[in-house]
């Protein structure tokens, strides 16, 4: 995956200088996405024991439902916007098979712990249009907005150790859509990336569409999100969001 993000990213990069095409009327879509990843992966406060979302934590998997908007304009450098919020907020409880360590607060072998990891995020995407027929090709910025938390509690202590995670982080945003000729079809990919150092983002939807003639459409497909931070507000996090999605749109 982290091959293809680059293919990608470097073909996205080699057309924006390219000037970008301005839509000739108003254009809005407005759609009800769902999405059911499988969630896995390890976190740890800096320097604390690493802990496995499944086998140490049991947490179970989100599932998220969001309104999605997008806005596209006739005037000139002026970007179009996109919006989505995405609920990521998984908790589990479990008993430990061994002691944990988070935020300086020890839990025990055999005390059950209640945890909470909350990645809930806002996607703010302000892109222009650089193709616009059979192919469409749109490149631009993805602010994504973090306001959650990584918690543990338990069950002999009710201190909650707790990190806030409270960031935005700037992405790198590539959509591309390839029309299938007079079927209203068409397979599509949206892409945000960012990676800089120990530290790296990608959110990543591989779809198949249909879209009719007046307006109605539905898509869907595979969703991946991947996460790895390096003392992030003293968090250090490798984590993945996998599964399908669904989307039901309607575009005037």
């Amino acid at each position: 995956m982290k091959a293809t993000s680059k293919i990608l990213i470097t073909a996205a990069l080699s057309v924006m200088l390219s000037t970008p095409v301005q839509a000739d009327v108003i254009g809005f879509r407005i759609g009800a996405d769902y999405w059911a990843p499988d969630i896995s992966g390890e976190f740890s406060s800096e320097g604390a024991t690493v802990v496995d979302v499944s086998d140490d934590l049991g947490l179970d998997d989100p599932s998220n439902s969001s309104l999605v908007i997008s806005l596209e304009h006739p005037v000139p450098f002026l970007p179009n916007f996109k919006y989505q919020s995405v609920d990521l907020d998984s908790s589990g409880r479990e008993t430990l098979t061994r002691s944990v360590t988070f935020e300086g607060q020890t839990y025990a072998a055999s005390e059950t712990l209640r945890t909470t990891l909350d990645l809930t995020h806002d996607d703010i995407v302000l892109y222009y249009e650089v193709l616009d027929n059979w192919v469409n090709l749109d490149i631009g910025l993805d602010l994504k907005r973090f306001d959650g938390e990584a918690s543990l509690v338990g069950s002999t202590n009710t201190v909650n150790s707790s990190i806030d995670i409270d960031e935005t982080i700037p992405l790198l945003y590539l959509s591309a859509r390839f029309d299938l000729p007079f079927s209203g079809l068409y397979l599509g990919v949206d892409l945000s990336n960012l990676s800089s150092g120990d530290n790296s983002v990608e959110d990543t939807t591989i779809k198949l569409g249909y879209e009719s003639d007046s307006g109605f459409g539905l898509e869907g497909g595979i969703r991946r999100f991947a996460l790895e931070l390096d003392d992030a507000d003293d968090l250090d996090a490798d984590l993945e969001y996998d599964g399908a999605y669904l989307n039901g749109f309607y575009h005037f």
